[in-house]
């Protein structure tokens, strides 16, 4: 006989706790081979596939698209044929060798077998060939994600009475901290307790304050007219959109980079017209045969690579736990990219070791998988330098936030042509605008000039690069 096999959300690394169900893959009653992708998910990370290590028939799925699992909830179930024609077409995917499983995690790691041929099988036959599974811990969606609908009412809590809950991971927090859900008023809808007063909860613990439940919003009063609106309450007033996947983190990273680092700003304006001469000579030379065209950033990130060497303490990063500056040997440079999916930046490994060309080929990969949003956790993370060109926007000046956990990073706004004293003279120069944001705790405001003087010195004469080269 089959046997039902339940395959949880595995460890996606990087320290990630919970995933978000963007798509569903599969259906109930498709076939699936092992290491097929079943769900893609998205974390604070990127956006992944998530393969399957069985092979065999889907008989539930675990969770609409849109829902927010912690690691290790269900993710569906597989009804894995143990001898070969016990399920339609030996379901299994490999005969009669049993019940196994690749132990894959993500699409890219480890083996690649070819994804099945999608098939359907009835429910009957499903039922009629596996015996009872084990009852999972959540509800299975046995048919495609209805359409959406209110909010659902809250989930009871058996032990301790009703609880205003829905999220697993609010109940799991909450468990983690030893809090009791039944002392706290939701801010939610109808009185929802959501994951923020949980985390509000927790704090005030923390700082030696009482578990104050928090008070659901207070409705504004409006005076009704006879010709007016109806009253609105503060609560229904307005779009509310979720601080989750990538634009949760990308909050939770800038929020916590202004609490805890002392942060100070500098820039300075540079002629760039001869970087720009520069680029044009490197691109024009080498004729049909020549390698790919060197992009302006890829200029900068090379001079940022140059400019690190003689400033290490820019590339570093602070442990408060053991009160010690950590400067970094390798460059891994980050670089911010837009994308319809907000904000993400890509990191170059060893960008120290890489000329112009090298660094340019890299970021071109990286940005276009930003673009179709099929970058891993490992091109996101581990960044100890940034560079952000903001003048894509069209604007001449910021003043950057840090990527936390680094200590610094480079703002490059557009590049325009405008009035320059040059040799003397009055004239029409290319001029960027370049902005550093440093932590004022690796390096004082010398060390932070001498980096963006050198760097600002490098656009303006590029040669200066071949003593680094």
């Amino acid at each position: 006989m089959p046997q039902v096999l339940e395959f949880k959300l595995p460890d996606l690394g990087e320290g990630l706790t919970e995933a978000e169900i963007v798509r569903w893959l599969v259906e109930v009653g498709d076939v699936v081979a092992i290491d097929q992708p079943v769900v893609e998910v998205e974390t604070a990370k990127a956006m992944v596939e998530v393969p399957c290590p069985y092979g065999g028939v889907v008989t539930a799925r675990f969770g609409e698209e849109g829902t927010e699992l912690p690691v290790g909830a269900p993710l569906l179930t597989v009804a894995v044929g143990s001898t070969e024609g016990d399920l339609p077409g030996d379901l299994s995917g490999k005969g009669a060798a049993g019940a196994e499983s690749s132990g894959n995690v993500l699409v890219g790691y480890g083996t690649g077998a070819p994804a099945a041929r999608r098939r359907r099988v009835r429910p009957e036959a499903i039922s009629a060939a596996a015996g009872p599974a084990t009852e999972p811990a959540a509800v299975p969606v046995m048919a495609p994600a209805p359409a959406p609908g209110p909010v659902p009412a809250p989930v009871p809590d058996e032990a301790s009475g009703p609880v205003a809950v829905v999220s697993p991971l609010v109940r799991r927090l909450a468990r983690q901290h030893d809090l009791d859900l039944r002392q706290l008023t939701g801010s939610g809808r109808d009185g929802l307790i959501l994951r923020s007063d949980v985390e509000f909860a927790i704090k005030a613990a923390a700082n030696g304050t009482a578990r104050t439940a928090v008070a659901p919003p207070v409705p504004v009063p409006v005076s009704p007219s006879a010709s007016g609106p109806a009253p609105v309450s503060a609560s229904a007033a307005g779009e509310r959109i979720p601080l989750r996947g990538v634009r949760g983190a990308v909050a939770d990273k800038l929020a916590r980079s202004r609490r805890e680092i002392p942060d100070a700003t500098c820039w300075v304006d540079a002629d760039a017209t001869e970087l720009m001469a520069a680029r044009a000579a490197m691109n024009g030379a080498g004729g049909p045969t020549a390698g790919p065209k060197v992009s302006v950033l890829a200029l900068l990130a090379r001079i940022c690579t140059a400019a690190l060497a003689r400033f290490p303490e820019l590339n570093s990063t602070v442990d408060l736990e053991a009160r010690e500056i950590v400067r970094l040997p390798a460059v891994h440079l980050g670089f911010a990219a837009q994308t319809e999916r907000g904000l993400v930046v890509p990191v170059v490994r060893d960008a120290q070791s890489r000329n112009a060309e090298s660094i340019g080929a890299e970021i071109g990969r990286l940005t276009e998988a930003a673009r179709t949003g099929t970058l891993t956790p490992a091109d996101l993370t581990g960044g100890t330098f940034t560079l952000n060109n903001y003048g894509v926007f069209g604007v001449d000046g910021s003043t950057p936030i840090i990527n936390h956990p680094e200590a610094a990073m480079l703002g490059v706004g557009r590049i325009v042509p405008k009035p320059w004293v040059h040799r003397g003279e009055l004239a029409v120069r290319q001029v960027v605008q370049l902005s550093l944001t440093f932590d004022h705790r690796v390096c004082d405001g010398g060390t932070a000039g001498g980096f963006l003087r050198y760097v600002a010195d490098c656009v303006e004469q590029p040669a200066l690069l071949l003593r680094t080269l």
